[in-house]
């Protein structure tokens, strides 16, 4: 084990804040993680756990062992310096560092009446989290994120997501790939559109489905309305005509599981 840390300026200390921009994560091919549990199902997803940082004030030493195969991976910090390189409270005092996975479209396993939820070019953060959360829930082959705005491992996504970054099966494509694959793998495409739309609730989505969703600004990109199976609607009875795209997303999937018999 390491001498404990009271600086901000260790170079440890200063790398691990440097993982919380994208550039930086994307450079090192490394992420942060932030807390027990979130850790725990990373490690249940066959992540690599590198450092874990901790301050003894917050976790026992014996806590922390249970996360680490060798005692030079753990690296005690001063609760000052904790408060420094922690993004979100209530992190039980434990932060790891971790190996990125790719999350490319040929390595995803799909059962034989796959439901997959897409998302194009989602940019918050917090929505991203979200969706990861309902994907979860549902129990979707995968999600599939199209030309993103944010990356799986922002601290944020892993924060909203309550660790689902590492429950899903993930693929990040461009909309034009993951297109080509859906057709490939006979997977029919269901667009949220609001013009030549079918109300969700009476589509059938018990075939192989994929449930594609805009962002709430601009709406799905023309190459996806070109080529949609079938577009659907959720009906609006207020006076917006819209509603955030996690939420619309939640209503959709388990509409399909409904019809799936939640199977």
């Amino acid at each position: 084990m390491h001498f404990l840390i009271t600086s901000t300026q260790n170079p440890k200390v200063k790398n691990l804040i440097a993982l919380e921009k994208p550039r930086e994560r994307r450079k090192q091919c490394l992420f942060t993680i932030e807390g027990k549990k979130e850790i725990g199902l990373a490690l249940e997803a066959g992540y690599k756990i590198g450092n874990l940082f901790f301050c003894e004030d917050i976790i026992s030493l014996q806590e922390v062992k249970a996360f680490a195969k060798s005692d030079q991976q753990l690296i005690p910090v001063s609760r000052e310096v904790f408060e420094k390189i922690a993004v979100r409270e209530g992190t039980g005092g434990l932060i790891a560092v971790a190996e990125q996975k790719t999350h490319r479209l040929d390595q995803l396993t799909l059962s034989k009446n796959p439901l997959l939820l897409i998302v194009e070019a989602v940019e918050k953060p917090g929505n991203l989290g979200a969706l990861l959360r309902t994907a979860d829930a549902a129990g979707v082959d995968a999600v599939i994120i199209c030309d993103p705005q944010t990356d799986f491992y922002n601290p944020n996504v892993i924060r909203s997501s309550v660790g689902c970054v590492f429950t899903n099966q993930l693929a990040s494509a461009t909309s034009d790939e993951t297109i080509q694959w859906l057709k490939k793998n006979n997977i029919t495409i269901y667009c949220t559109y609001l013009q030549a739309s079918k109300q969700y609730h009476l589509t059938d989505f018990t075939r192989p489905s994929a449930i594609v969703m805009g962002t709430e600004a601009t709406g799905l990109s023309d190459v996806w309305v070109k080529h949609s199976d079938a577009n659907i609607i959720i009906p609006m009875q207020g006076k917006i005509d819209s509603m955030n795209v996690s939420t619309a997303a939640a209503v959709v999937i388990f509409e399909a599981k409904r019809q799936r018999g939640f199977s």
